[in-house]
């Protein structure tokens, strides 16, 4: 995903990926990293990044519909199927500085992304390597040396989240999940 592209990370979010072009009159297929191709209607402009790095102008959106797991797509400048083609495979950006304000206890994935993460019991777990969506709630992925830790993000779990650490309360087996009969954590 972020690894095959070459970006400002200060200035852009990756969203997702250019699928393929869609129909005669340059709509494109975006597939959403989040899972969530609703969101794509809601911001005014995209940028398209290559695997070279290079950054297209920014693209308004001209309109966007969900179709399945996909935002079928109509960027400004891309009015044909041919150029629609041109971008396919292509990262879709969007400037960090479009995102919407945030009500109090929400947060942006990219934000979790990085912190350390211990238990109440000040055991360190590991660091949050990604979110992704898990239905009912949202779930961090926590990495250490040797394994992978998955905790549903609930406020009833998280009981602090600072700018560089998240602490938290797992439920008596959650953590455990990831330890083998030995007493020993599952390698990954």
């Amino acid at each position: 995903m972020a690894k095959d592209f070459s970006f400002p990370i200060a200035d852009f979010l990756l969203l997702g990926k250019v699928a393929k072009a869609h129909g005669m009159q340059g709509e494109v297929k975006i597939f959403p990293y989040s899972g969530q191709p609703e969101n794509i209607r809601t911001y005014q402009e995209l940028v398209l990044v290559d695997t070279n790095g290079n950054l297209s102008p920014p693209l308004a959106v001209v309109n966007c519909r969900v179709q399945g797991k996909m935002a079928v797509t109509r960027l400004s400048s891309i009015n044909n199927r041919d150029k629609a083609e041109e971008v396919e495979g292509m990262g879709v950006l969007l400037a960090r500085k479009q995102l919407p304000e945030l009500d109090e206890n929400e947060f942006y994935w990219h934000q979790y992304i990085g912190k350390k993460v211990k238990t109440t019991a000040g055991e360190v777990i590991g660091k949050i390597a990604a979110v992704f969506p898990g239905g009912a709630q949202d779930i961090m992925v926590i990495k250490n040396s040797t394994e992978e830790i998955l905790v549903p993000i609930l406020e009833n779990i998280i009981v602090k989240d600072s700018n560089g650490e998240i602490v938290i309360d797992p439920p008596p087996g959650l953590v455990e999940l990831y330890t083998d009969k030995n007493g020993e954590r599952d390698k990954f």
